[in-house]
């Protein structure tokens, strides 16, 4: 029979990479993490490990025992957080990572009114705030339960390993400008608008550490023309506001537009560019009761939104601008 805490070790190598990193994050010295994996390895009856260089890396067995670890890992760190609440009388805790726009827009929309009987029934969530690689980061680090993130059409993000996701709305990623700026090139309210018209004007960039800013250069790049920057900020309501002063045009998801205003100008892409939004946890962690409950209020959120899983916006958006 496998040995639980060899497949935490097993777990805690595949996250750190190394047997050093391993060894470290449980309070172990090398040599013992070592034996023990060796004796997983005979438990396990087939090959887990393969040496490359002078590195350990996992093979195809292992890749898949480490699945499965993950799954018996989160379930036993359920059943024990639970087991802990309940000693204490309190709920079940829900840890969520989730990006700038999204834990502003959509993760408030699960926070019950405290004045209803049912809000006390439902798990507590804990929101931290990260990118979506942080957020990954996060989760394959079991400090969070559930990682809320996006990927852009033009720049596909894989599912990490042990993961599964749920799919929550797709938006598109509109072009925003001044309205002045759109009466020059001739652009009616929300008429469709193709990159290459653009090619001349000065760009305002999100960050370069954020997909927000490959996927602004992929468009652009593949329009033939590298945007001119004259302005770079992490935060789309920055970026809107320098719109606003007529510093540039910006490409902004539609979660994250602004309030509809006379000085703005709002236009969907030609080709169209899609951002879409899922919710990654463990595989197997979503059969869990409050997994499973945090995931439907969030599907549930994004419907209220007026995006659906099935992907398409639906009406404008009413809120701020807001970051990432």
């Amino acid at each position: 029979m496998l040995d639980v805490r060899r497949l935490r070790l097993l777990a805690e190598f595949a996250a750190h990479g190394t047997v050093a990193g391993a060894a470290n994050a449980l309070h172990l010295t090398g040599p013992a993490v070592s034996q023990q994996l060796a004796v997983l390895e005979k438990e396990a009856g087939v090959q887990l490990l393969v040496k490359r260089g002078r590195r350990l890396e996992l093979t195809t067995a292992g890749r898949r025992l480490l699945d499965h670890a993950h799954v018996v890992l989160g379930n036993l760190a359920a059943a024990e957080s639970d087991l802990a609440a309940l000693r204490r009388g309190e709920r079940t805790k829900v840890r969520i990572a989730a990006f700038s726009t999204a834990a502003r827009v959509l993760l408030p929309r699960l926070w019950p009114d405290p004045h209803l009987a049912s809000a006390y029934d439902a798990p507590l969530v804990h929101l931290v705030e990260h990118e979506p690689h942080a957020a990954e980061k996060a989760l394959r680090r079991h400090e969070v339960d559930i990682a809320v993130t996006h990927t852009y059409s033009l720049l596909p993000r894989p599912l990490p390993p042990g993961c599964e996701q749920r799919p929550l709305f797709e938006e598109p990623v509109h072009l925003l400008l001044h309205a002045a700026d759109a009466a020059r090139h001739g652009l009616d309210a929300g008429a469709p608008v193709d990159p290459r018209l653009l090619a001349e004007d000065r760009w305002l960039l999100p960050g370069p550490e954020t997909a927000c800013h490959e996927m602004t250069q992929r468009i652009c790049g593949a329009a033939g023309f590298v945007p001119q920057a004259v302005a770079v900020a992490n935060d789309f309501s920055v970026l809107t506001a320098l719109v606003a002063r007529r510093a540039g045009v910006a490409l902004i998801p539609w979660l994250a537009l602004p309030s509809p205003s006379s000085d703005l100008s709002v236009h969907p892409l030609t080709p169209s560019v899609h951002r879409r939004v899922q919710a990654v946890h463990h595989l197997g962690t979503g059969q869990r009761p409050e997994i499973s409950y945090v995931l439907d209020a969030l599907c549930a959120a994004a419907a209220g939104m007026g995006v659906t899983s099935a992907g398409a916006a639906t009406k404008p958006s009413a809120g701020p601008v807001t970051q990432h």
